[in-house]
């Protein structure tokens, strides 16, 4: 058990105790013929598995790969082949935080960086199997190989109590926000009342914006592993959700309209309906990227909470933007 205690202690170490500082640099202004000549001048003690580029105050901008060094033309600059979207450990993780990472992107290697999104350091894949070969060699390695690769130690929680008390409070988000969609259908009660074929189509309206916003939340939760976004990250990374969701939109909007006017054939129905799946799954595609983003950033923890908040706030603005279609389309 001693053992086993060491190994867990260890886990949550700093990333800084276990980094390697000597790496290969390069300039994001360099040619790569001075980049192949600065290395050779002064090569890094440590195995290159990653170039990694700066700019001139030593902040990370990208990665370059080996081949792309060695099979571009000389005069080409770093800028121009390198990767620009750079996977990052914060220095604040720990090496259970960067074990995680290793699973769930697959990579050699990672950058460590400061507050500054300053390189200060880089961790390869030998931490992370230098871990499983420990694990290996201890009784019970079963229970901390999951605590790696999926950090479990919320779910392990026996008591039906304890459970109903940490997730039964954000169900209630789901209560207060199937009692406000209710509200809201009563507002626009009169467009439904003189055509119902809009009620018809309510289900599914709302099935493919919770889709899209459950999708969402899962892909930013697993991109979240060990690090606090920033909130310049977070409006990168909603904006570009909010691109893939406008093309889920509009191929969902398309087919489910194609089917309306077949079978109901009124146009005024038709373009509710394109406007209110394409409006509601851009929309829950954004919330669902920016709830476990900002629960994070104000040291939440998004795992349990993303989810009912995401939906109860899809659901709300879904019907809101497909009935003021509606009485827009009416009047």
């Amino acid at each position: 058990m001693l053992a086993f205690d060491t190994v867990q202690e260890r886990l949550n170490d700093p990333v800084a105790l276990h980094m390697k500082t000597d790496l290969a640099r390069l300039n994001v202004n360099q040619t790569i013929e001075d980049a192949l000549s600065t290395i050779r001048q002064t090569p890094p003690s440590e195995r290159i598995i990653y170039f990694y580029v700066l700019d001139d105050q030593g902040q990370l901008k990208g990665v370059v790969p080996t081949r792309r060094l060695l099979l571009n033309s000389p005069e080409k600059r770093i800028r121009d082949i390198m990767v620009r979207e750079v996977i990052a450990v914060p220095h604040t993780a720990t090496v259970l935080d960067v074990c995680e990472f290793f699973i769930f992107h697959r990579l050699l290697a990672f950058p460590v960086v400061n507050e500054s999104h300053q390189l200060i350091g880089a961790v390869d894949v030998e931490l992370y199997t230098d871990e499983l070969n420990d694990l290996d060699r201890r009784e019970g390695n079963d229970d901390l190989f999951q605590l790696i690769g999926v950090h479990l130690t919320d779910s392990r929680q026996t008591s039906p109590s304890v459970a109903f008390k940490s997730r039964f409070p954000w169900l209630l988000t789901n209560i207060l926000g199937g009692v406000l969609a209710a509200f809201i259908s009563g507002i626009f009660q009169a467009e439904l009342q003189e055509v119902v074929a809009l009620a018809l189509f309510i289900p599914v309206v709302l099935a493919l914006a919770e889709s899209v916003s459950i999708q969402s939340v899962s892909l930013a939760l697993q991109a979240l592993r060990g690090g606090r976004p920033s909130l310049l990250s977070i409006f990168r990374k909603t904006r570009a959700e909010m691109v893939t969701g406008m093309l889920l939109g509009a191929a969902s909007a398309a087919v489910v309209s194609t089917v309306a006017i077949v079978w109901i054939g009124q146009i005024h129905v038709v373009t509710c309906l394109f406007g209110g799946i394409l409006g509601g799954v851009v929309f829950a595609a954004a919330i669902g990227v920016a709830i476990p983003n900002l629960l994070r950033f104000f040291r939440c923890e998004p795992q349990v909470a993303a989810g009912p908040i995401a939906l109860a706030s899809t659901d709300m603005a879904t019907l809101t933007i497909y009935f003021s279609l509606a009485r827009w389309l009416l009047a």
